[in-house]
């Protein structure tokens, strides 16, 4: 089974993207990614840029509206992503209690739906 683990972080989680990558928090990350790959279980993911860079677009009454910046006003935002191939849901659990975002923020984590794309894409 493939899990997504989504990644909530906090605007300083965010500025430490761009740091010269020798604190404490990237170096985590760097650990935290290691493990995956080693264990086998990495399937793809990547960081996303910070929210302000950011669009959203809805459409109301066949009118398109767009946003710059993240929608929802909360403390953390959408980060990034990671897919995992794991045999369960305790498992991806499991690596979403050592991901480095979860001591500050959040992350969620959810089944991949294989059966709606296959819907989608016939």
């Amino acid at each position: 089974m493939q899990f997504a683990l989504l990644i909530y972080e906090s605007p300083e989680a965010f500025a430490a993207g761009k740091s010269d990558g020798t604190d404490s928090y990237t170096g985590a990350w760097r650990a935290y990614h290691k493990a995956l790959v080693e264990s086998g279980v990495f399937v793809g993911g990547d960081p996303l840029e910070a929210p302000e860079t950011g669009t959203t677009i809805r459409i109301q009454d066949g009118k398109r509206g767009v946003q710059d910046g993240p929608y929802a006003d909360t403390k953390e935002q959408l980060g990034g992503f990671t897919i995992l191939e794991l045999p369960s849901l305790d498992a991806a659990l499991e690596w979403a209690a050592r991901c480095p975002a979860a001591s500050s923020g959040a992350v969620e984590v959810r089944l991949i739906a294989p059966q709606t794309k296959r819907r989608i894409t016939g």
